[in-house]
Order: structure tokens, then sequence, then C-alpha cells
């Protein structure tokens, strides 16, 4: 395990660069993001540990983080002020773009893994907002009604988006589609909704809504999200069959769960950063078949119509305490071997570790 100090800044957001395989970037805040400045940590992996290639600092909290899919030494970040700034980690001090448009504190950004040319935001604010880098304005923006702390492009369509917000709703929009009342909204999924009632069994108990603080798509299953917030658990969805309820229920967690990350590499396995000091590695019970013709259509149909049947049970297959304060962030390595990721903290710590380390613990 590599470790690295963010002296006097706590982590929010930590990001792997999909260029390089010992590049990291990772957005950070003063006082907890509570008041004060942001810093902007640009890591590398060395054979000596991590090194701190490059900072820049800003004037308010920094929340999150997205590298760009175009330029390889291009980032954006989400600050607390309302605004987004992207920076060229070849300059020196200054971003090269702000964009202010959020009336308050902007908490996720995404680029698009698929048309790589616009980014997501989402704010406190109520809205999502869709923008260009090359352009000096958004070039939409969709009210959610709600604060909305988690957006994110499907890895699959360049004009499906979603997010998760306060009201414990998962919102899937498809910018295909007529603007029209809707706001381009196709599907609204209360995530506090009971899994569906297995036969013979008695009927669920009711859960009540709770804020939904984290969600992430699946790499490999162009349906499937994870969502997780304040009421501890992970739950994954089919969003072609939403009133099934939730495929499994992923239970451990003392406390909040604050990011969510599916892995690069295995389709049914995702990383979890909680308020309990931990980090988990999941499966959710679903694998996938071995490349063989039509085999893999039939497990998707499969999975659908077991959705919410209980018949696919996931389970916890590991995790990382080494943290000793909230941990607020955690991404996947794109390269190399299958299990490396990277997790910040509210304990100004940055570890790179590798998930097989604590499978089974």
């Amino acid at each position: 395990m590599l470790e690295y100090r963010t002296q006097g800044f706590n982590g929010y957001g930590i990001k792997y660069s999909p260029f390089f395989d010992s590049r990291i970037a990772v957005a950070t805040a003063a006082n907890f993001g509570l008041v004060g400045n942001g810093r902007l940590y640009v890591l590398g992996l060395t054979p000596n540990g991590i090194v701190s290639e490059k900072w820049f600092d800003t004037q308010d909290s920094l929340y999150d983080i997205s590298w760009s899919e175009q330029h390889e030494n291009q980032l954006i970040v989400a600050s607390g002020d309302g605004s987004i700034k992207l920076f060229d980690i070849a300059l020196n001090e200054f971003p090269i773009q702000s964009w202010q448009e959020h009336k308050r504190e902007v908490f996720s950004v995404h680029w698009n893994l698929v048309s790589k040319d616009t980014f997501c935001s989402s704010s406190w604010d109520g809205t999502i907002k869709i923008w260009s880098p090359h352009r000096p304005t958004s070039l939409l923006t969709i009210p959610t009604h709600s604060c909305t702390y988690s957006t994110s492009f499907s890895p699959h369509s360049p004009s499906v988006l979603s997010c998760v917000s306060s009201d414990s709703h998962l919102r899937i929009f498809d910018l295909r589609t007529p603007p029209s009342a809707s706001n381009h909204q196709t599907l609204s999924i209360p995530l506090h909704t009971s899994p569906l009632t297995v036969p013979g069994q008695p009927p669920s108990r009711g859960i009540a809504p709770s804020e939904a603080l984290t969600h992430d798509w699946n790499k490999y299953r162009s349906s499937v999200t994870a969502t997780a917030g304040v009421d501890r658990m992970v739950r994954t969805w089919d969003i072609r069959v939403p009133k099934q309820g939730p495929i499994a229920v992923l239970s451990g967690h003392e406390y909040a769960v604050r990011k969510l990350s599916w892995s690069p590499h295995l389709s049914d396995t995702l990383l979890s950063a909680s308020y309990d000091m931990t980090c988990r590695v999941w499966s959710d019970g679903f694998t996938f078949a071995n490349n063989i013709p039509g085999q893999a259509r039939e497990e998707e149909e499969a999975m659908a119509n077991a959705a919410g049947s209980g018949a696919m049970g996931g389970k916890e297959l590991g995790r990382m305490g080494q943290h000793t304060e909230f941990v607020t962030g955690v991404d996947w390595c794109l390269f190399g071997a299958e299990g490396w990721c990277t997790s910040c903290g509210w304990d100004e710590r940055v570890l790179v570790w590798d998930v097989r380390s604590v499978m089974g613990r």
C-alpha cells in the first residue's frame, strides 16, 4: 500500500488518469470543505512512492474531479463557489477556463466517455448542466428540483445521463428526446422501493426515503447502475425493469456511503467508500458470460427476468480500513492488474492499494 499526505487539505474526490497508469488527481478542501481554500493535486506513482507532480490552489473548496477524455493534461474540478474550472497541468497557477453558472456548490462533474467533447455537472441548486470545453456558456440546463449530489454520462451512450439527489430518486435523461415538459427525463426510480416479494415469503417492509449521494454505471452491462447514500445500503438496478425494484441490496456499511465505482475489469464487482472509514469491495451476484456466442444475451435476459426476485444475491468480498476519517473518494486503475485502486478521505491521506489484498477480510 502506498500513501501520500495532502497536508492541511481534506480529500473529496480522486481519479486515475485515463491515459497513464501512474497519474492520479485529487480534489481537496481546507477545513473539511466547510470554509476556506481548495487544492487540486496531481500525483505521480514512482518506484520511490507517490510524489506530487503539481498542485493548483483555488479560492474555494473542491468537491469533485474528472479527467478530460480528449487531452491527457487537462481536467475539470467542481468548486464550492458554484464554478467549474478546467486546468492544464502543463501550465502553471491558473485554470485555462472557468464557468460560473450554478447558483450553489457544484458537487459532481463527469466527462462524456463516448463522445468525449462534452461533460456534465450537478449542483446543490437542483440543476444538471451540459458543457463543452470550447464554449463559454453551458449547452443545456436540466432542472431536477432537488439537491443533486451526483451526475454521470452513461459509458455506453453519448446522449444518456443520470443523477441521484436528496429526494431519494435516480433519474435517467436521454438528450435525443424532445425537451418538452419532461426536460429529457425518461425515467425516475424511487430508490426507497422495496425488492419484489418472493412467492412464499412475507412481503418486504417499507423503506424510508433518504438522500442519495452517489451512483455509477456498470461498465459492461449497459442497463445496470448502482446507487448508495445516507441509508448505508448499496443497491444495483436494471433500468429496463425499474418497477421490479433493486437487483441486489448490499448491506454492511455502518454510516452513509459517499462514493461508488464499478470495476473496469469485472462486470459484477464494485467499490464503495463510506463515512464509516472503510472502503469495501462487493459482488452484485452477476457473473458475466465467457464470450460464448449468444450466451451473453441469454444471461442479460435472465437477469432482467430475475430482477428484484431475490435470485441475485450480492455479497461483500472484502474491506480496507486503513483510513482514520470519512472516506470520500475511490477509483479503479484502468491499466495493468485488475485489482489496483486509490482512495482519499478527510484524514488528509491518499492511499493506493490492491483490492485483492483485502479479499476475504
